[in-house]
């Protein structure tokens, strides 16, 4: 399922890792906060919603980074270079991500940056969107989000524009072993 997910996220621009471990996730984001030079200078920030996936990590395995928070408001994100959330979902037919975005927290960081990083554990790529839908908890679930790619828009004079109404870039980690969540 994840050779699937990936051809098809790559196919739509976006970048995918697949890591073995949650610390290896962990290194990855500190690695990745290195390499796009992630600072406290305004436009340069990164800000990381809570999510289930650092629920039980120790405080002090969590990376630290100037510029990196935890603080996120619609101001802060707006202003990020970097939003990381995780994602719930990836759906192999059309290498979309989909998240269960309750907190709005979880929306900004995931649409405002102009670089999106999203965890996903790969446990959780399924066929379809029906496999999907029959996961999902109505009762619990109060904004999904199906993201596909990079924004992009060809409204403008049928121009492909990247970026325009979300993150230029969209990556993606699948973490081979971290459980499915709360949200099974």
């Amino acid at each position: 399922m994840f050779e699937a997910f990936k051809t098809r996220a790559e196919g739509v621009g976006a970048e995918v890792h697949r890591v073995a471990t949650r610390e290896e996730a962990l290194l990855f984001v500190r690695w990745f906060l290195e390499t796009e030079r992630i600072n406290e200078s305004p436009g340069s920030g990164a800000l990381w919603a809570k999510s289930a996936l650092l629920d039980g990590v120790p405080e002090s395995e969590i990376p630290r980074h100037p510029g990196l928070s935890h603080d996120v408001s619609r101001d802060r994100a707006a202003q990020a270079k970097l939003g990381i959330s995780e994602a719930q979902w990836g759906v192999a037919d059309t290498g979309s991500l989909v998240l269960d975005q309750g907190a709005p927290e979880q929306r900004l960081v995931s649409s405002l940056p102009t670089i999106h990083l999203a965890l996903l554990p790969t446990g959780n790529i399924l066929a379809g969107k029906a496999q999907v839908f029959e996961k999902m908890n109505p009762a619990t679930s109060k904004y999904i989000a199906f993201i596909t790619g990079p924004s992009r828009t060809a409204d403008i004079e049928r121009v492909l524009t990247i970026g325009v109404h979300g993150p230029e870039r969209l990556v993606i980690v699948c973490i081979d072993d971290v459980e499915g969540g709360p949200y099974e």
